[in-house]
């Protein structure tokens, strides 16, 4: 697989403004393990390898054990995620495929249930922009970078 483009050369001010959006959504009161998993379930949805070796890497650094990075394809069938967690990841499957889900009630009465507003408007704006950027990175093919087994 070959790389298209280099969408930060081509469009440096387009980055940008995704970065600042980015910016502002890490920095709300989210926490910042639970935003990581959002955008990681997110990148596996989408299908984003760039994404999901750069979101599992941060994760590992972040302290995140090997079985809950494991389990995060099939989080429903797993004890290992709380409640809350449980929550956002449905709201992030949902939301992500919205053309699909619509978004059912359910799944924003238990989100809902576990979130202010605030973080909720918060949460939705981070799925938003994690599937920017796989949207940006399976289009233009970027290239995860090859580490060296260990």
């Amino acid at each position: 697989m070959q790389p298209r483009i280099d969408y930060f050369k081509a469009d440096p001010a387009s980055v940008q403004a995704m970065l600042q959006i980015e910016k502002h959504v890490t920095s709300t009161a989210i926490e910042p393990r639970l935003r990581e998993l959002i955008k990681l379930r997110a990148s596996q949805i989408n299908g984003c390898a760039y994404c999901v070796d750069m979101h599992s890497r941060d994760l590992r650094k972040g302290g995140e054990t090997e079985q809950r990075l494991n389990l995060l394809c099939v989080w429903k069938e797993s004890p290992l995620f709380t409640d809350k967690e449980r929550a956002a990841l449905a709201w992030t499957e949902a939301v992500t495929l919205v053309s699909q889900t619509g978004v059912p009630d359910a799944v924003y009465e238990e989100f809902s249930r576990h979130f202010t507003e605030a973080e909720q408007v918060q949460i939705t704006l981070l799925i938003g922009v994690i599937n920017s950027w796989n949207r940006l990175a399976i289009s233009f093919r970027a290239i995860h970078p090859v580490v060296a087994a260990t």
